[in-house]
């Protein structure tokens, strides 16, 4: 018996979409397909659509697929149309050919989904290396334990691109587009087969399959996006992903998905659905794979019930990860001091297929890899100003002596002026913004001398540091980190979960300002609680200090701090107060102040210094060591320009606390 041609309406047909003209072509001269329509804003000639007979062209989709009686839509349309346009499609009755990736934003693709889930219909991402055979070989082999234990899956590609790539279209290159999110970019278009790929070898498919995911986004050329990024990515059950992409390479380099375990590798070129097993002692074992066209499969799917190959609901871990690149910070511009040339007008990077193949080898992002153009630095945003830079890798150059350890500087306010400072002369171990204890454990996280009962202070060798370990999460706002804080002999005697988040503050009727979010959380690495002692439990009366601490311009003049009830260092230090201002004017005249309460169960006595040194944090240890196996304590730091008084730092902490 035969079977009527799946009846086809092709959306965008310039651009991708001509390789699915070629596609259908070939489809119809076997009789599976028919093309009834194709849907695009500009007219197509002729010449395009040789061979198909006279499809009707329309500009309109949902109009389009009901003359034509179309069943299936191949939705080859820009990246911020698809979510829009796919629910048409569905909505009009017609299953659905969707392109990668499904949508600009995690909240359109969940809408889409609720679209397929409500009509019943099919959606089919394009994620053609998903339909290789490759795959399904490689997932049995790790079931089988072919690799032992899989501590990890790398991936590198770099692709060269010309400056046409970039202004090819409206959105190419964008982030977003008149309001919507588009998120273009190495990682989420070109690349994008290779995150599928990882996360489907990874087993990782809905969004509750990925527990971590820390995005570091770059650029060559002068667009948007990014054109050379990196995101590691952490699975439910501990597997680690990383993958490095760029389109600034000299020319095209196959991308490879290596599969790191214990007794060998497994490299995946998906572009050839080529697997290479390499197993020590043994000669490298190269196999290649058939692969289904995912056209075909859905067609099978529409006239017969084949299961779909790649269905949108798996797709959800995929969709996350463009979500954080979405809402990761700006591509930090890479200087043309870097870049070894041009390649048909587009910008070459020196040595970045090296790199990338560096990163899938050692699971590393890029920033760990001790390249000059990607820092150990993350800048924060409140809301459209860039307020800060977040040193998490400190200066290796740093003395043990000032307990070297991620922080905050410079911090500034909207208006620019500079409110942290590092290494001043007067303190060189006061580093910016960040956590400093004087004596966990008897080890010394704050720097300098260490106080010791009946002789003062003292040099000693006990000098600890805080080490980043890894960023879970990391946005244009801010991030969550996990650190280990060690001794001089590198024994870890805490762990830290740090989350840093600016916004911009919305107080009505006063100076513009935005608040830093600070959260930590120590905790013991064994069973026997930590001990944290201040200078002050030891006998040195006032000296508080140890916790968050904001380390201010040494240079600022006119400085005051104070409370609802009291002015100046004498009246605030050691007072329990529920906030602390402190204000001065920086050499220029430009005045500023910061406003610091605490929030959650556990409230600390101020430490606070304002003649020999600008410097604010409530102490963990004030009047007695503080015995713990956990702590955690949360301070919003209200950064403003301008000379606040009491009455208007009232004004704003309560509108802070409502909100």
């Amino acid at each position: 018996m035969s079977v009527e041609p799946v009846r086809v309406v092709l959306a965008g047909v310039h651009g991708h979409g001509r390789w699915h003209l070629d596609n259908l072509r070939r489809l119809a001269d076997r009789g599976t397909v028919r093309l009834a329509g194709v849907c695009d804003t500009k007219p197509v000639d002729a010449a395009q659509l040789a061979g198909f007979g006279r499809p009707e062209q329309a500009s309109k989709l949902a109009p389009l697929i009901r003359r034509t009686g179309a069943e299936l839509v191949i939705l080859a349309t820009p990246i911020h149309t698809h979510a829009e346009l796919g629910t048409e499609a569905l909505r009009a009755g017609a299953h659905l050919l969707l392109e990668k990736p499904p949508a600009g934003s995690f909240a359109d693709y969940t809408r889409l989904s609720e679209v397929v889930s409500s009509t019943g219909l099919a959606c089919q991402v394009g994620f053609q290396s998903l339909g290789s055979a490759a795959l399904p070989y490689l997932r049995e082999l790790l079931a089988e334990n072919g690799l032992g234990p899989v501590r990890g899956i790398g991936v590198a590609g770099a692709w060269a691109r010309p400056a046409a790539y970039f202004e090819r279209a409206p959105w190419a290159g964008k982030r977003r587009l008149n309001g919507i999110a588009v998120t273009d970019g190495a990682l989420t278009n070109p690349f994008a087969h290779a995150i599928a790929s990882a996360l489907w070898l990874a087993g990782a498919e809905e969004p509750e399959s990925l527990r971590e995911i820390d995005v570091e986004l770059y650029r060559v050329n002068p667009i948007e996006a990014d054109d050379t990024s990196c995101v590691r990515l952490r699975v439910a059950d501990g597997t680690v992903i990383t993958v490095a992409v760029s389109m600034c390479a000299d020319r095209r380099h196959e991308p490879a998905v290596v599969v790191h375990g214990q007794h060998g590798q497994a490299e995946l070129t998906y572009t050839t659905d080529e697997v290479c097993l390499r197993r020590p002692g043994a000669p490298d074992q190269v196999t290649r794979h058939p692969r289904t066209d995912l056209l075909e499969n859905l067609v099978e799917h529409i006239r017969d019930g084949t299961e779909l190959l790649v269905p949108l609901q798996r797709t959800g871990a995929f969709m996350r990860v463009v979500d954080a690149v979405r809402r990761a910070a700006e591509p930090r511009p890479i200087a043309p001091v870097h870049l070894a040339g041009r390649n048909g007008g587009g910008r070459v990077l020196a040595d970045i297929e090296r790199l990338t193949r560096r990163s899938a080898d050692n699971l590393a992002m890029f920033s760990e890899l001790e390249v000059p153009w990607a820092p150990a630095e993350q800048v924060l945003r409140a809301g459209d100003r860039e307020v800060a830079a977040y040193r998490w890798r400190p200066d290796p150059g740093l003395p043990a002596t000032v307990a070297p350890r991620p922080h905050l500087h410079t911090v500034r306010t909207l208006g620019g002026v500079e409110v942290s400072e590092t290494g001043p002369v007067d303190h060189p171990h006061h580093l910016g913004v960040g956590v400093a204890v004087s004596d966990v454990d008897g080890t010394n996280f704050w720097g300098g001398r260490t106080y010791v009962r009946g002789q003062g202070p003292r040099w000693l060798d006990d000098h600890g540091s805080q080490r980043h370990l890894r960023f879970t999460r990391r946005e244009s706002c801010g991030f969550t980190e996990l650190l280990d804080w060690v001794d001089r002999d590198g024994q870890t005697v805490a762990r830290e979960r740090r989350t840093v988040i600016a916004r911009r503050h919305q107080a009505s009727r006063l100076p513009g300002c935005w608040e830093l979010d600070f959260t930590f959380r120590l905790d013991a690495p064994g069973r026997v609680p930590l001990t944290i002692r201040s200078s002050h439990t030891k006998g040195r009366a006032g000296a508080g200090y140890g916790g968050f601490f904001w380390r201010a311009p040494a240079s600022s003049i006119r400085r005051r701090v104070f409370t609802a009830e009291g002015d100046g260092e004498d009246a605030v230090n050691g007072a329990a107060a529920d906030w602390v201002a402190l204000s001065g004017t920086s050499p220029s005249g430009r005045a500023w102040t910061l406003i610091f309460t605490q929030s959650g169960p556990d409230r600390d006595r101020w430490f606070a210094r304002e003649r020999d040194y600008p410097g604010i944090g409530p102490g963990l240890a004030w009047e007695r060591p503080l015995n713990t196996g956990s702590v955690t304590r949360r301070i919003r730091t209200v950064v403003a320009d301008g000379r606040l008084d009491r009455r208007t730092v009232a004004a704003l902490i309560r509108r802070t606390s409502e909100r």
